[in-house]
């Protein structure tokens, strides 16, 4: 039987955000550098597939809309499910490293890996699964940073972690791109901006659009360039801030993923919840003020190497894990100034800040 040190055809499976996969990136670092001839395939929904050119140590992407992913009733359509197995049993993946968050468990996805034949399955569960993993990981507490949670998996099979931190690729196309896009909109690409990104997968997570209109309007009053980004479908949202607030910037959409890094790359600050910029700002080294809502718990997703601060309010409900707040957000009750002086506090210290309360 193959063992995972022999593995040479290797299925990494992340199927939620792209933040979730670029997370990823340490552990398949420490795999590909234990085992720089095996081949790594990842299997991801279309969204988090759009992260894969940003994580140089992915050879090659299966995109699936998984049903055990879907959070709205689906049609029983079992057919589709076997195209899945059969799918993954053309790879003839010698091993499957299975990744998931506190929350969610690995062994639907490691008995549709079993299905396919695929011989090594391994993933950190709570729960009673049988042998469908072949390697089974307990004890991780809720709270463990994912990146490390990824680790750990990778660290159990033996192989060597030498860099935690998180890295993204991006390309001199991607920079010339965003260096365009810039001096499109009226911004020195050379001179120090402010990035602020309002929107968030989850409406729990977002900084109430009246108070980021005053955000914006008080940096570009102390004549910080403000650009604000967001994709197409946030398109309301964006374009009423900028009616709010006329002398911040728009990209709605506008860019490929590696180009959004590119543009946080050049950014002097990134404002945002937490959510993807937040990941790509660390990987960047890009300093990130983070309004940061009592969804989750800060030490599942913050920040680990740029320096950051994040701010929300303590209150009794924290974490919620709700995707909607039905007492209106008091854990982001910063008024806009309170927004800026803490912004204006990372562009000018060369300190790490630590987290609000």
């Amino acid at each position: 039987m193959t063992t995972w040190s022999q593995a040479r055809s290797i299925l990494a499976v992340r199927l939620d955000n792209i933040g979730d996969v670029i997370m990823l990136g340490p552990a398949l670092r420490a795999v590909k550098e234990a085992l720089p001839q095996a081949r790594i395939t990842l299997l991801a929904s279309p969204a988090g597939a759009s992260a894969a050119p940003l994580l140089p140590w992915i050879d090659d992407v299966i995109v699936w809309r998984a049903l055990w992913q879907q959070l709205q009733p689906v049609p029983c359509a079992p057919q589709r499910e076997y195209e899945l197995i059969a799918t993954l049993a053309e790879r003839r993946c010698d091993a499957a490293l299975i990744f998931t968050s506190f929350s969610q468990t690995p062994h639907v996805p490691g008995y549709v890996c079993y299905l396919a034949g695929i011989p090594l399955r391994a993933g950190e569960s709570k729960e009673f699964g049988g042998q469908v993993l072949t390697t089974e990981v307990h004890g991780a507490p809720d709270e463990l940073h994912q990146v490390e949670r990824n680790l750990r998996l990778v660290e159990t099979l033996g192989f060597v972690v030498r860099d935690r931190r998180l890295a993204v690729h991006i390309d001199a196309r991607a920079r010339r791109v965003a260096e365009q896009l810039l001096r499109q909109r009226g911004i020195n690409p050379d001179a120090p901006f402010v990035l602020v990104h309002p929107g968030a997968s989850a409406a729990a997570r977002r900084y109430p659009p009246e108070r980021m209109a005053g955000v914006l309007r008080l940096l570009s009053a102390r004549g910080w360039p403000v650009l604000v980004t967001g994709v197409e479908r946030e398109r309301d949202l964006l374009l009423s801030l900028a009616a709010a607030a006329p002398a911040a910037r728009l990209v709605i959409g506008a860019t490929s993923l590696m180009e959004y890094a590119a543009l946080i790359e050049r950014a002097a600050l990134v404002i945002c919840g937490n959510t993807l910029p937040l990941h790509l700002a660390d990987a960047l080294m890009t300093p990130v003020l983070a309004l940061y809502s009592g969804t989750d718990y800060e030490t599942q997703w913050q920040p680990r190497s740029t320096r950051y601060r994040l701010l929300r309010r303590a209150t009794s409900c924290h974490p919620c894990y709700r995707f909607t707040c039905p007492i209106g957000l008091p854990c982001l009750a910063f008024t806009p100034d309170e927004v800026v002086s803490a912004a204006e506090e990372l562009l000018t210290t060369t300190s790490a800040l630590e987290p609000s309360a």
